[in-house]
């Protein structure tokens, strides 16, 4: 375990090899699992204010199931907030690409330039699991291991990709670049020790 400016990260998300590939998934982890995409607080605010923005990105289906369940749902299980989920169990925000690959409408969305949220955080980090501990304020990241996602360890291993620069982008937006970079440095620093 590595301890990035009070953040616990787990070893996994430096060892790890990891790179999203959806010519083979179709973006399973969309339809996949038993709870809807984990929320954020504040991002439950965030779809109230964009809903209406997002909608048209939207299929019928998803948009009924939101209409009638509301735009996010409280998992009792996870004991969290998550987006709603379709009969099927996929997410009421995911939509498919002319090609069968799931897309996310709230992405999609941005894409377009009519908002300027991106998705859910737990979804831009995945494979990354975010645990927050309320006790003692501490947060750790986990790498989240699926089946699904096998594809994915294959290509990232074979173009050497750790999981945490997969998800660059995503820990930036979060903690921010200075977290980034001492992850990073410290990465390089484990990696090395591996090889030596």
């Amino acid at each position: 375990m590595l301890i990035v400016k009070d953040v616990l990260v787990s070893d996994e998300i430096v060892e790890e090899q990891f790179i999203c590939n959806l010519k083979a998934c179709k973006g399973a982890c969309c339809w996949e699992g038993d709870w809807g995409a984990p929320l954020e607080t504040a991002e439950l605010h965030i779809l109230e204010q964009i809903y209406e923005h997002v909608a048209p990105y939207l299929s019928e289906e998803g948009k009924a199931v939101i209409k009638e369940d509301g735009l996010f749902t409280y998992y009792k299980e996870p004991k969290e907030y998550g987006t709603p989920l379709l009969k099927n169990g996929a997410c009421a925000y995911m939509t498919y690409d002319e090609i069968g690959i799931a897309k996310c409408g709230i992405e999609q969305a941005y894409l377009a330039g009519v908002t300027d949220f991106k998705k859910p955080i737990s979804c831009h980090l995945y494979p990354i699991r975010v645990t927050e501990n309320k006790k003692t304020g501490f947060e750790s990241l986990n790498y989240d291991e699926w089946e699904i996602c096998s594809a994915a360890c294959q290509l990232g291993k074979k173009e050497q990709v750790p999981v945490y620069r997969f998800v660059k982008e995503a820990l930036v937006r979060k903690y921010g670049e200075a977290f980034y970079e001492e992850l990073d440095m410290i990465a390089k620093y484990v990696l090395r020790e591996e090889e030596e």
